[in-house]
Formats: C-alpha cells, sequence, structure tokens
C-alpha cells in the first residue's frame, strides 16, 4: 500500500507579487508569506492551540484563530488566548525559476529573512 501524502513544499509564485510592508496569507497552503521591512518571511497558518486555520485579520493587523480566539500579532507571536506556542516561522528559499518556495516541514528561528 502506497500513503499519498502532498508535498510540504508549497510554490509560493514570485517574490514581486508581495509588496513591501504586507501580510499574505494562502490558505490553500495554510501559510502566510510577510514582507516587512527585513526582508520576507513565511508563518504557519495553523493554530498552534488545537491545529485550526487562523485568518489575517487586515482591519485589526492581527492573525486570528476562530475556534478560541487566540490571536497572534504579524511576527506570530502570541498577543491573546489560550495557544501555548507562537506560530511558526518557515523555511522560505528562492527556486531555480525565481519563484518563493516555503518548506512547511521545517520550522526556523523567528529572524531568518529572505532579502530579495
Amino acid at each position: 500500500n502506497v500513503l499519498y501524502e502532498p508535498s510540504p513544499i508549497a510554490n509560493a509564485g514570485p517574490p514581486d507579487r508581495f509588496p513591501p510592508d504586507s501580510l499574505t496569507p494562502d490558505p490553500a497552503a495554510g501559510i502566510y508569506i510577510v514582507h516587512a521591512s527585513q526582508g520576507l518571511y513565511a508563518l504557519s497558518a495553523t493554530c498552534t492551540h488545537l491545529g485550526c486555520l487562523t485568518a489575517w485579520k487586515p482591519e485589526l493587523g492581527i492573525i486570528a484563530c476562530p475556534c478560541h480566539g487566540s490571536k497572534f500579532n504579524r511576527l506570530g507571536v502570541k498577543i491573546d488566548g489560550p495557544a501555548p506556542r507562537p506560530l511558526p516561522w518557515l523555511k522560505i528559499s528562492i527556486s531555480d525559476e525565481g519563484d518563493l518556495l516555503v518548506d512547511r516541514s521545517t520550522v526556523v528561528t523567528p529572524d531568518q529573512f529572505l532579502r530579495t
């Protein structure tokens, strides 16, 4: 028997798709791409409480979990609710074709920006 699992690598497209000072959700991949002044980084969109998919609330400037009320800032740091940990930063790189690749299986420290 073969168990099919989707690739942990998500192709987020060209880096210029993400304007400076933006947070772009990709619900299908379960990630956020953030373009900060230091560079690009990727966050998991899965809440660290019970695994619900979070949502970006641009009017409030927060990432919110609809299940139990956890709230996170743009760096993934928990600011409210029952989540035990911040949203993890994920490994991000540029493919040979010039697209952003996010490795959802590799967590990195929250200071690893991709400069483009």
